[in-house]
């Protein structure tokens, strides 16, 4: 085995069968499949955000999915620490890490490096989170729209963590998450990276996004949202701000019914999976495959690997 982990990276936007693709892969050589999405690493959302389910999880190890408490953020800082960690075990295991996810943030702040952001005062951050629970993230989104638009539009205006995040980086810093994104030094992480992209229309994906929510609501996503208000009753909890979960608690506090939740989970599903296919496109060096090419996925895998010297073949 070389020294620095190789790593095949499957993305593209939300219900594109990518985790299907990775299981595909790993019927040819051992992979360990290791989450790159924001939201599926939260513990009591395993229906709602996706996550592989327990026969697709049976079937190779899957690495950082369900683990974290509804009230505890994420960060692109932890994940890369986390990811890391997962990606060299995997790899000194003699298993290929196969990364699986659609929060290109996370992969690129992995790939590439993370921007070194000063550390923020308390004062600002003190401020900014009283705002969001005053005025609702919305209103910082908004502001974030004028400031840096590029990066509005990569986020939900419901997400809390994100766009508190973008207002205390510009009124600490003067500059928006764009800049520090694209001006500033980074250092990638130490692996040699494969990206395979799954291809689909936004047009095309679109029925399949609905169904798949109707399929959740009737395998118990409701269920599911009531015991997690139990456990987190916190509505600003970093787990609620998900798609899906965000929805789903706002029909739990009678806010709305629950079939304008299930439309607006809709709606909100459509905008991340079309903002996840601009994201992905503006990248130079995805290879692409159409939605259900998996075994022509992980043939063009093992000859990446081959040629790159590293040989996991069963």
């Amino acid at each position: 085995m070389k020294q620095i982990p190789s790593v095949v990276c499957l993305l593209g936007p939300t219900g594109t069968g990518k985790t299907a693709a990775a299981i595909t892969l790993s019927r040819q050589v051992p992979v360990s499949v290791i989450n790159f999405d924001s939201r599926q690493v939260y513990a009591d959302f395993p229906l709602i955000t996706a996550q592989p389910n327990e026969e697709e999880q049976s079937m190779c190890p899957h690495l950082l999915y369900g683990f974290l408490p509804t009230e505890t953020k994420m960060t692109a800082a932890r994940f890369v620490t986390l990811a890391m960690e997962k990606i060299n075990e995997v790899w000194k295991a003699g298993r290929l890490p196969v990364l699986v996810g659609g929060t290109g943030m996370y992969l690129r702040s992995l790939l590439q490096g993370i921007a070194p952001i000063p550390p923020i005062p308390e004062e600002i951050r003190t401020a900014v989170l009283a705002r969001v629970q005053s005025e609702g993230p919305q209103k910082l989104h908004e502001e974030l729209l004028a400031t840096d638009p590029d990066y509005a539009a990569k986020i939900h205006p419901n997400d809390a963590q994100r766009n508190s995040r973008a207002a205390e980086v510009f009124l600490a810093t003067g500059k928006n998450m764009t800049w520090w994104h694209t001006n500033s030094e980074h250092i990638p992480a130490p692996c040699k990276a494969l990206k395979i992209g799954i291809d689909i229309s936004l047009k095309e994906l679109e029925p399949h996004l609905a169904a798949r929510i109707d399929s959740m609501l009737e395998l118990g996503a409701l269920q599911e949202a009531q015991v997690a208000l139990a456990a987190c009753p916190d509505p600003r909890a970093p787990g609620w701000t998900g798609i899906g979960c965000a929805e789903l608690l706002a029909y739990l506090q009678k806010e709305i019914s629950l079939e304008t939740a299930q439309l607006e989970w809709i709606k909100h599903t459509r905008a991340y999976a079309k903002r996840q296919i601009t994201w992905f496109k503006k990248e130079t060096d995805i290879n692409w495959f159409s939605l259900g090419e998996g075994e022509a996925v992980a043939e063009f895998a093992l000859q990446w690997l081959d040629k790159s010297g590293v040989n996991f073949r069963r």
